[in-house]
């Protein structure tokens, strides 16, 4: 008898570990999307993935490859962290700089195509994707005189992360 109802505990244990977790739901009825944290690893896999998926964009439109640039990867990188002080995104820099502004202190010798910029709590290929569905945004990205990108991000303890891409030539 304590055999069997050993057994019983032991399945009903399994079965229970089958169940799907619990979604939380939003209020528009769709589950809320769950917190995408990028490990402090992931710098240089990001960085190449979003360029690898810019550049299979623009071949498949015809367009020349982009290379990532460090220099406008670190003006990124201070135009992420500064939104996120300024706990808005913008393209102005809390000291009043602008993108070109930006690129010129890192040394950047070309000129700005353009700079894209989010706030969200999604992943890069989601931004990317919601970048390639505006027009401003996507003409920067599929720019067909931009040779060098710069991409980086900062994400807050909340999971929310300042996304920026810049393009220049």
């Amino acid at each position: 008898m304590i055999r069997l109802f050993s057994i019983l505990i032991a399945l009903s244990v399994a079965l229970a570990a089958c169940t799907p977790a619990p979604t939380t739901m939003g209020t528009d009825g769709k589950a809320l999307p769950k917190v995408y944290r990028i490990g402090r690893s992931d710098s240089g896999k990001l960085q190449f993935r979003m360029l690898d998926s810019v550049n299979a964009l623009r071949n498949a439109s015809g367009l020349s490859q982009l290379q990532l640039d460090a220099k406008l990867n670190a003006a990124a990188a201070t135009h992420s962290r500064d939104m996120a002080n300024q706990n808005r995104p913008w393209h102005f820099g809390s000291d009043g700089s602008s993108p070109v502004d930006r690129i010129q202190r890192v040394g950047y010798t070309g000129a700005l195509v353009g700079e894209v910029i989010s706030e969200t709590y999604e992943t890069e290929m989601e931004t990317l994707a919601a970048w390639m569905e505006q027009p401003d945004t996507r003409r920067i990205i599929m720019a067909s005189d931009a040779v060098n990108m710069g991409f980086s991000w900062h994400q807050e303890s909340n999971g929310k992360i300042w996304w920026t891409l810049v393009i220049g030539k």
